[in-house]
């Protein structure tokens, strides 16, 4: 026997899936599994009363549309602050002729611009996965983050080329006053923008709005380099200004190198090994599962996925063989934060003087 079972949550389309092996955990199941499975159903159907939860496609998606909903809502508050704060430092850029505001001003109306590809990539998340989009719109966002990537590039360069620029072609900084109130006001918008993003990227699992939230903190850092830099003009010192601009223009690029592994990890398909082991772990404990083979994770925008081999006894007929894969599916749902779909795949025990069922495709594993 060699049974798949392919359970997938996630499905937006409102068509009848009643052939597609679906049921609907939140009212328990229907299957028959003797009297052994009853009391594991019971156990499964009591956590449902004292913590009520579904697993529901309709729950998936709304569930889905939320994190896309927290994620558009902060892109626009963000946007909103960042829009203000760019604008009051650019109008003191003007008045004062620092090129250390300058860096820091570009730096903030970059990270506003980021929430346009990122809010294209939420939108685009929503819609249904398609024939050809089999997995839906999700990696839009790792999309996202690497114009995000490239633009806080961008903005490092151009802090550089201001900087050095000064650094040859040296002058007073006017209104040393004025660009310390700037640089303060430009810390508080940043950093709180910083929390903000970071919670609800870290929230909604979205690597892209933690990348975002990484840029602003590090431009809430240099608007400080900035004050350090009108204290030193105020001082008499002339240099002190665009050599707080190159400080500037090193930690864009600690930053950059910070957001660039959390969007390589999230194209690369990485995921937090813990998740793994607490699938695994409650995989170990469903009844029926002798062993757990090959086990895959993989984000799919804010939302993750799951594939699994299981092992089960090699008697059992095709229906308890399905029915030991849904209690596997429903394990996982409950021990995997935001897993949305699984597909499960029952392995039948064999002992060591008996053929291995996947013999007929060593060929192809060893292509």
């Amino acid at each position: 026997m060699h049974d798949r079972h392919g359970h997938t949550h996630d499905r937006r389309d409102g068509h009848d899936h009643s052939h597609e092996h679906g049921h609907g955990h939140s009212s328990g199941h229907s299957h028959d599994h003797g009297s052994s499975s009853r009391v594991a159903r019971w156990r499964h159907q009591f956590g449902h009363v004292v913590k009520p939860h579904s697993h529901e496609a309709a729950d998936k998606v709304d569930s889905a549309l939320e994190s896309s909903a927290r994620g558009m809502r902060a892109l626009w508050i963000s946007l909103g602050i960042l829009g203000a704060t760019t604008v009051v430092q650019a109008v003191i850029v003007v008045i004062s002729g620092s090129v250390a505001l300058l860096g820091d001003t570009v730096h903030n109306a970059a990270d506003a611009l980021t929430a346009v590809p990122l809010g294209i990539a939420f939108i685009l998340g929503r819609r249904a996965a398609t024939r050809r989009f089999t997995y839906g719109y999700g990696r839009a966002e790792d999309l996202a983050g690497i114009v995000i990537l490239l633009t806080i590039a961008s903005s490092a360069g151009f802090a550089a080329w201001a900087a050095i620029d000064r650094l040859l072609n040296p002058r007073d900084m006017d209104h040393v006053g004025i660009v310390a109130i700037a640089a303060v006001v430009g810390f508080i918008g940043n950093e709180w923008v910083a929390r903000y993003r970071i919670r609800v990227g870290r929230e909604i699992g979205s690597a892209a709005l933690v990348a975002d939230g990484l840029h602003a903190r590090t431009d809430g850092f240099t608007s400080l380099a900035v004050l350090v830099g009108a204290g030193g003009a105020a001082l008499g010192w002339q240099l002190a200004d665009p050599l707080v601009g190159l400080a500037i223009t090193v930690a864009i690029l600690l930053v950059l190198r910070d957001a660039s592994r959390e969007v390589f990890r999230r194209i690369m398909d990485a995921v937090d090994p813990s998740l793994v082991d607490a699938a695994e772990q409650a995989l170990r404990e469903v009844e029926g599962v002798h062993e757990v083979g090959e086990l895959r994770l993989r984000w799919i925008g804010h939302k993750l996925r799951a594939e699994v081999a299981v092992v089960v006894d090699g008697e059992l007929s095709v229906r308890e063989a399905h029915n030991v894969a849904v209690e596997a599916e429903h394990a996982l749902l409950h021990a995997v934060p935001k897993l949305t779909a699984a597909l499960v795949h029952a392995d039948p025990a064999h002992s060591p003087g008996e053929a291995d069922p996947h013999d007929a495709l060593a060929h192809h594993v060893a292509a």
